[in-house]
C-alpha cells in the first residue's frame, strides 16, 4: 500500500511539474501549452495559442470549443456565446456546445435565456444532468420556488444519491416557509455528504 501510494505521488508530483514547466525552445504542441497556460491561469494566452486553430480549415470542432471556454474564462461572455453558437452549428447534435451556451449567459444574470438553452438540450436529452442543474440555478435566481421544488424533486428521483439536487430542492422548501420539508431534505444531505455546511446550519437553526 505505501509503495502505491509513493508512486501515485510521484506521479503526481511529475504531472505538476509538466504543467508548471516553462516553456521549451523546441516548437511546442500548442495544445499542451495551452493547458498548461490555463493552469497558471493565463487564459489569454491559453486562447491565443488555440485561436489559430479554431479559425484553420478543414474545421476543427473541439478547437472552436476551447477557444469558447477560453473566453469564457476571460469574463469575455458575449464572444464566448457566439463561438459556442458556432460549434453548435458545426455539429447541431453536439449538447457539450449547447450546455456551453449556458455558461456566458448565466454569467451575465439572462437567466430566462439559460433556461430556454437547457430546454433545448433536454429536448434531445431528457435527464441530462448538467442541464437540469443549470436550469436549477437560473429557477433559483429567478426566485421560482415552486417550480424549483417541483423540478428539484423530479430529477433527484432520477439521481437518488446526488446531494446537489437535494440542496435545490430544500432551499426551494425552506424560501416557500416549508420548513419540515426543508429539514428532511437537508437531513438526507447530510447522509450523502456528512458535515455539509449549508444542511447542518439550517438543521441548527431549524430544531
Amino acid at each position: 500500500m505505501k509503495t502505491t501510494a509513493l508512486i501515485s505521488l510521484r506521479s503526481l508530483l511529475v504531472l505538476g511539474t509538466l504543467l508548471l514547466a516553462p516553456p521549451s525552445t523546441a516548437q511546442q504542441d500548442p495544445w499542451a501549452e495551452s493547458y498548461r497556460l490555463e493552469y497558471i491561469g493565463k487564459y489569454a494566452e491559453a486562447q491565443a495559442l488555440i485561436e489559430p486553430l479554431a479559425a484553420r480549415q478543414p474545421i476543427n470542432e473541439f478547437a472552436i470549443m476551447r477557444s469558447a471556454w477560453l473566453l469564457h474564462l476571460q469574463g469575455k461572455y458575449a464572444e464566448a456565446e457566439k463561438r459556442y453558437q458556432r460549434a453548435a452549428e458545426v455539429n447541431p447534435r453536439s449538447l457539450e456546445s449547447r450546455l456551453g451556451i449556458m455558461l456566458p449567459q448565466m454569467a451575465l444574470y439572462r437567466w430566462n435565456d439559460a433556461i430556454q438553452s437547457g430546454r433545448k438540450v433536454l429536448a434531445d436529452s431528457p435527464w441530462n444532468y448538467t442541464a437540469h442543474v443549470r436550469i436549477m440555478i437560473s429557477e433559483e435566481a429567478l426566485s421560482r420556488w415552486e417550480e424549483l421544488a417541483k423540478h428539484a424533486a423530479e430529477v433527484s428521483a432520477r439521481y437518488p444519491a446526488d446531494a446537489t439536487l437535494l440542496v435545490y430542492w430544500a432551499r426551494a422548501e425552506a424560501a416557500l416557509k416549508r420548513t419540515r420539508k426543508a429539514r428532511e431534505l437537508y437531513a438526507q444531505v447530510l447522509e450523502r455528504v456528512p458535515g455539509h455546511i449549508e444542511a447542518g446550519n439550517f438543521i441548527r437553526n431549524n430544531p
